[in-house]
């Protein structure tokens, strides 16, 4: 086996990880509601720390440094500025308002469960639609996370790729069974000090061996549009997408615009806060509503540093190794803070930055396991299926079962080693943010909102998302640009048009969900 000494690191931080796991274990298993939520005890810094660890996941230290290198600064700056813009908004006018409105709306513990209790639903239609989408969406994303976990540990130890994809699938299901949300949620604080640190020494240690910043740069500058924010650099590559090189340089073409367009379609990701669930079941769990500014201003703080940090370290690795045999392709290229770290760090060290990596991945394939089976175990079969309400110790052991099952199928979504995870992120946040998002802020800040309007807005922007995606994008893109931009944000706008139109066209007629609305409206918990 290659570095040893980095697999024993790697398995010491595994064992904390499990050891979170167990202490939380009683605690967990009370009821659901401390499974699901945490019984709401999360204090500032776990809130904050934990969202965006379970939001950021192996994306942050693979994903976006590999676009980095293999595209230049460009893709990654932008992507980075709409996600540091959109963590901010999402704290600001979200979460308090959730943290009170999921309360008062019947003690939600899920964002289905929210959603149906907005509109009170008698026939849980919302309720099955949240859930089915959130369970399509996740599973895309936990795939993400196991792909990581595959080339983690193929590219370090020299494993067999399948083989580590589906001991990462076990340890997870495992985790998460024993653990519940507090646990995953403590973990995550954990796994984010790990994560950040693990990228601000990466960059150091970039810098100095590369001959300082100012060698980065100049390096940089001979590459067409690498370091523009309005091009984009063209790696030229064979049949086979592995790009190609001459006496140890590797051969860019001429670089492509990065017009407003472009620019638009990665700043819309930010967007996609508004309707990712691991985030906003943090919301839901806060101790107390008066915590959540310096939750806030954390969070903030730690996406802001994290997002520079990793596309820094795609910029250096350009410099550092501009031909490698491991980073010869877009999907290879993810690979870079791997390679960094083995190949500039004392073993001890890389490590503990593979950690860093392994924490990003656990910390979010957790957190989407749980939710993800939480839609069908306390929606669709307590909230649908049962006539009867099943007891918490049904719901829990149902739990389990869908939590294998959805591991399978991310297992074989994930299968295709040559799989990107930028991609298949980029899919599942479209999908979350362009869903969700828009009948969540309308169902805060909107009380003329129907359930017929929540209905056709989430039905639509969830379509739209696969049909911008799988044809719009696929067929017409290089003729017409417009159908190039990132599917989240056409998808994220139709949604709301027709939330709008819907819900003007139909009744409110509950009175009950207008006084709720001017409760949360008013703090009143």
């Amino acid at each position: 086996m290659k570095n040893p000494e980095i697999f024993v690191v790697m398995l010491l931080y595994m064992c904390v990880v499990i050891g979170i796991g167990l202490y939380f274990y009683k605690r967990a298993q009370k009821n659901s509601e401390n499974y699901f939520l945490g019984g709401r005890t999360l204090g500032p810094w776990v809130a904050a720390m934990s969202a965006e660890a379970s939001d950021m996941s192996g994306w942050l230290l693979m994903g976006l440094p590999g676009v980095a290198y293999w595209f230049g600064l460009a893709d990654a700056f932008w992507t980075a500025v709409g996600l540091a813009i959109g963590t901010y908004v999402n704290w600001l006018i979200v979460a308090k308002r959730l943290r009170n409105y999921s309360q008062v709306a019947g003690n939600a513990i899920t964002i289905p469960d929210f959603f149906s209790n907005r509109f009170k639903e008698k026939k849980k239609i919302v309720l099955g639609i949240c859930a089915i989408f959130i369970l399509v969406f996740f599973t895309v994303y936990a795939s993400s996370c196991f792909v990581t976990v595959g080339k983690l540990f193929s590219t370090l130890f020299g494993f067999n790729y399948h083989v580590t994809l589906i001991i990462g699938a076990v340890f997870v299901v495992a985790y998460t069974i024993i653990g519940g949300f507090l646990a995953e949620s403590v973990s995550d604080f954990m796994q984010a000090i790990v994560m950040i640190l693990a990228l601000v020494c990466m960059i150091v240690v970039g810098v100095v061996h590369a001959g300082g910043f100012g060698a980065v740069v100049e390096n940089s500058k001979n590459i067409d549009g690498f370091l523009s924010l309005f091009k984009m650099a063209s790696p030229v590559t064979d049949a086979n997408g592995v790009q190609q090189a001459i006496a140890g340089v590797p051969l860019f073409g001429e670089a492509s615009d990065y017009g407003f367009l472009k620019i638009l379609s990665m700043l819309a990701w930010g967007l996609g806060y508004f309707g990712v669930p691991q985030v906003l079941l943090r919301f839901m769990a806060i101790r107390r509503a008066d915590e959540i500014k310096r939750s806030r201003i954390i969070a903030t703080v730690w996406c802001v540093i994290s997002l520079a940090a990793a596309v820094m370290i795609g910029i250096i690795g350009r410099t550092l190794l501009p031909v490698d045999a491991a980073l010869n392709t877009a999907s290879n290229a993810e690979s870079i803070l791997i390679v960094m770290s083995t190949e500039y760090l004392p073993l001890i060290l890389a490590g503990f930055i593979m950690a860093g990596i392994l924490a990003a991945t656990i910390s979010s394939s957790d957190s989407y396991l749980l939710i993800a089976s939480s839609s069908v175990s306390v929606n669709i079969f307590n909230g649908i299926i049962k006539k009867e309400k099943a007891s918490d110790k049904q719901v829990m052991w149902l739990s389990r079962i869908v939590l294998v099952v959805i591991a399978i199928i991310g297992v074989v979504i994930a299968w295709k080693e040559d799989s990107v995870i930028f991609s298949l992120v980029s899919f599942a946040w479209a999908g979350f943010g362009a869903t969700f998002g828009p009948i969540m802020l309308f169902s805060l800040f909107w009380k003329r909102t129907t359930r017929t309007g929540a209905i056709a807005g989430m039905i639509t922007g969830a379509a739209s998302v696969f049909i911008w995606k799988l044809v719009l994008n696929r067929f017409l893109s290089a003729t017409m640009p417009v159908f190039g931009i990132y599917e989240l944000l056409p998808s994220f706008i139709l949604s709301s048009l027709v939330i709008v139109a819907v819900s003007l066209l139909t009744k409110q007629s509950d009175p009950e969900i207008e006084a709720e609305f001017e409760m949360a409206k008013a703090g009143q918990v």
